[in-house]
């Protein structure tokens, strides 16, 4: 059973993820906040597996009480919902330690399997934003090729081979079953190159992976 706890400063939201959540027999609401200081304040007390947070709100928005939820050190994990699918709060959201974003209109079916993959340990993007956070960073990636920065990465230099082929991937957005496709591997050793990677350069999750992909110009927006 996934405990979820429930963060929108509207009721009627509140209202509507708590129905959907409620009518899954895996799935329990452990309880709601309308702002970020309660979000925080309600995490420590609940210990919920998730934190389904909206962003932007009165007070102490969705990023800050992201930072100071992952900050705290405890199990609960953060998934973010934001409106717009380039909203920069949302890529804030993930420097500040969420394990992932969706979009409030997903189907009810992306929102419970997002959740369920964030509580699992996993991280979660919405597909369709996978191409555009690429291209909000482009201005801000580091060249690659000015002082080949990703060569001088201890991380990255920990890598073989095959595990700097799956960080790629990873930063590209690829699923491990696309992986499994592209680089003609089993999804089970594509599962266990993944946790290498994300042990050896002290990745959280995939979210943390991706964002060091672009710090470093291993993937680069296309042109």
């Amino acid at each position: 059973m996934t405990s979820v706890l429930i963060v929108d400063d509207q009721p009627l939201q509140r209202l509507g993820f708590r129905m959907l959540l409620e009518s899954t027999p895996d799935t329990q609401v452990v309880g709601e906040a309308a702002h970020g200081t309660e979000a925080v304040r309600r995490t420590a007390e609940l210990r919920p597996d998730v934190v389904l947070m909206d962003v932007r709100m009165p007070g102490m928005d969705g990023i800050e009480a992201t930072r100071r939820i992952v900050a705290a050190g405890g199990r609960s994990r953060v998934l973010v919902l934001t409106t717009f699918d380039l909203d920069e709060y949302a890529h804030a959201a993930l420097r500040a330690g969420a394990s992932g974003f969706l979009l409030k209109d997903a189907h009810p079916e992306e929102l419970l399997a997002g959740i369920r993959a964030v509580a699992c340990g996993d991280a979660v993007i919405a597909p369709r934003l996978t191409r555009r956070l690429l291209d909000a960073y482009a201005d801000r990636l580091p060249g690659a090729a000015d002082d080949q920065p990703a060569e001088n990465d201890p991380r990255v230099r920990s890598l073989t081979e095959r595990e700097r082929e799956i960080l790629v991937a990873i930063g590209r957005g690829w699923s491990n079953s696309e992986i499994a496709e592209h680089l003609v591997l089993s999804q089970s050793t594509v599962k266990t190159h993944v946790g290498r990677v994300l042990a050896k350069i002290g990745a959280r999750d995939r979210i943390q992976a991706v964002i060091l992909t672009y710090d470093l110009g291993l993937v680069r927006p296309a042109k």
